[in-house]
């Protein structure tokens, strides 16, 4: 693997699953694999559970990883081709990437949209101007438009729970919009939406306000519902994700109802099981009674984002 960015650079998606359940069985089974080699993880946001997984998935490599918050520790970087540098960026990609690939051996990149250029986002310039200077692997620890290693961890999470309750079919996997105080991107969900249907192995729903349709790239094959009730029918799992409008790009346009999932709302469902990415804004968009239940998932969850990035980095490694 050269480069991970989306569901399309993983060969077999059950294979990577399987990789990192084993890891997760035994996690220290290739501590040697990347002895002498070094993972820089640059981080243009913030982040907790990303970087935190992702460093302890390179330690149980054998890896050393170096952390630069690219935003407070370093100087603020130009990635336009032909930019006249006089304003406030002082350094430009193309002198700051290839440095990186001479300090590293892969590159992971934490970036994040800025939600008023549409065009822009969806281009995923930032994280291609590393890839293209860098001359190294790199790994997105999130883009503008996508977070694969979570979506990864997603599916490990639903693999070892359809093993767990013994679903014998295709288990129907929901993904709900849900409320939020501010306009979030759409990465993860676009994300999810790309890594199941993918995958192939999930009758995939997504609902949510109309107005708040993603872009037909990452949701195409998935049953679209506005009416949350009726997309829960029978549902296996429950991913519950806020996001901002596509069309009236970044905005979070007026809906109707309650869309706030509580344990009322899992009276119809097959018992689901409820997934979120965190962090969660409580009793906005998930209410404490679901959190907190026997209904969540949101801590494994959580824990796979370690087996994820492990078995992400060792196949670069093994490339």
């Amino acid at each position: 693997m050269k480069q991970f960015l989306s569901a399309y650079d993983v060969k077999s998606i059950p294979a990577i699953i399987q990789s990192a359940l084993e890891y997760k069985a035994a996690p220290w089974k290739d501590e040697t694999l990347g002895k002498h080699k070094r993972l820089g993880c640059l981080f243009m946001n913030p982040s907790m559970r990303t970087r935190l997984s992702t460093q302890i998935a390179a330690q149980q490599l054998g890896m050393e990883t170096v952390v630069f918050n690219v935003g407070s520790e370093g100087w603020a970087m130009e990635f336009e081709d032909g930019a006249i540098m006089n304003g406030t960026t002082v350094e430009h990609i193309k002198d700051a990437a290839p440095i990186m690939g001479n300090y590293f051996d892969i590159l992971a990149v934490r970036t994040f949209p800025g939600l008023k250029d549409r065009d822009a986002d969806y281009n995923e310039h930032i994280i291609h101007q590393f890839i293209k200077y860098a001359g190294i692997p790199v790994i997105s620890l999130e883009s503008a438009t996508l977070h694969p290693l979570q979506s990864l961890a997603d599916l490990i999470t639903i693999h070892e729970s359809v093993l767990a309750k013994s679903i014998t079919n295709k288990p129907k996997v929901v993904l709900s919009w849900a409320p939020h105080v501010k306009p979030l991107p759409q990465c993860v969900a676009n994300s999810f939406a790309q890594w199941v249907n993918v995958w192939g192995e999930a009758e995939f729903t997504i609902t949510h306000p109309k107005g708040y349709e993603l872009d037909t790239q990452f949701t195409k094959g998935a049953t679209i519902i506005h009416d949350q009730e009726e997309a829960l029918n029978n549902a296996d799992f429950i991913y519950v994700k806020n996001w901002s409008a596509f069309e009236q790009y970044g905005t979070m346009p007026p809906y109707d109802g309650d869309w706030m999932l509580n344990n009322k709302k899992l009276e119809k469902t097959n018992q689901a099981k409820v997934m979120h990415c965190l962090p969660v804004r409580r009793n906005v968009e998930l209410s404490d009674e679901i959190l907190d239940g026997t209904y969540s998932l949101v801590n494994q969850q959580a824990a796979n984002r370690v087996w994820a990035a492990q078995a992400v980095i060792a196949s670069m490694l093994k490339t």
